[in-house]
């Protein structure tokens, strides 16, 4: 495994993983000549008995002298025997994709990492993740499964874990951020923009600034509205805007209201004869079990990212008259 690799899989910094080489000697066994250095199965092994440790409290130099003391006993000889060592996998040649059971090991290095409240391994491994298999996948498969592992935790046992869960969704929402391209303009001619919203009294905006990020790096215009977002301000900007489609966002079944979305739904602009209407999509799980004939309910990202692009551009290409 690369050292990038290791790092998202235990959850901390590649920074942290060449200190501990430098000032202990857990590094790697095998350091081919010219080439990234890649870490054996049994490197790795000691790496997590590394991590628990100090996770548990043990200073890092004390954990290192346990992790290593087994391998570094004396030879008959006197000198320290090696440890035995495993040759490196062989990568596979145009190998980028990792197997689900990579990304879930990656889920619980970032989860571990905001657990021990380590911001720049968090911050180092979303980035990671996002420049190493895009934006849609780093979402779905790494940091929305560690949002929940955080949040489960946070739910089992009170307040213990309130600070994990806003420095993980802190550090997600500026990795979006940082991510997202600059808004796509849009002259006024031909299909809207994607109109994203929460309902109001919603509050948890991150998966429609993950679909906001994907929405720009394919080009298509979007406005963000964010956070509970008033039902006479979103009805507004619906009508000023025209939108080809308007993402209404509920986490909460409290909170997904069906005349709501209806109302958008019958929004109309336009010169008599060419009347346009925009199509709603219902995003969270507050909509599941309603009844919302004519409106789209995607089950993640991937599937919004799929609709909302073929939608948008489908609406481009209509004619006006239409």
């Amino acid at each position: 495994m690369t050292t990038g690799a290791v790092a998202r899989r235990l959850g901390v910094s590649p920074t942290t993983l060449r200190s501990w080489d430098r000032r202990y000697g857990l590094g790697p066994a095998v350091r081919p000549d010219g080439r990234h250095r890649r870490w054996t199965p049994r490197d790795v092994a000691m790496l997590e008995t590394m991590c628990r440790l100090t996770s548990a409290g043990v200073p890092p130099a004390e954990a290192a002298r346990t992790v290593l003391g087994p391998v570094g006993a004396a030879s008959p000889s006197g000198a320290p025997s090696p440890p035995a060592r495993s040759a490196p996998r062989t990568p596979v040649p145009g190998e980028r994709a990792p197997a689900s059971g990579d990304m879930r090991q990656e889920g619980r290095g970032l989860s571990r990492a905001a657990v021990r409240l380590d911001a720049a391994a968090v911050d180092e491994l979303l980035t990671s993740a996002v420049e190493s298999y895009g934006l849609a996948v780093a979402w779905q498969e790494i940091m929305v499964p560690a949002l929940h592992t955080v949040g489960r935790r946070w739910a089992s046992s009170g307040d213990r874990y309130v600070e994990v869960e806003h420095l993980l969704s802190w550090h997600v929402s500026t990795t979006l951020r940082r991510c997202t391209p600059a808004p796509v303009a849009h002259d006024g001619a031909g299909a809207g923009p994607v109109v994203l919203a929460c309902v109001p009294g919603e509050e948890h905006t991150l998966p429609l600034e993950a679909l906001n990020a994907a929405l720009g790096e394919r080009g298509v215009p979007v406005r963000m509205f964010g956070a509970a977002v008033p039902a006479e301000a979103l009805t507004a900007a619906v009508r000023r805007l025209g939108p080809a489609a308007v993402v209404l966002w509920a986490q909460a079944r409290s909170t997904a209201s069906l005349p709501l979305a209806r109302h958008v739904a019958a929004a109309e602009w336009g010169v008599k004869g060419a009347r346009r209407q925009p199509t709603v999509v219902l995003g969270g799980p507050g909509w599941a079990g309603r009844a919302t004939p004519g409106m789209v309910r995607p089950s993640g990202l991937r599937d919004a990212l799929a609709a909302l692009t073929a939608g948008h551009r489908d609406a481009a290409a209509e004619p006006p008259g239409r």
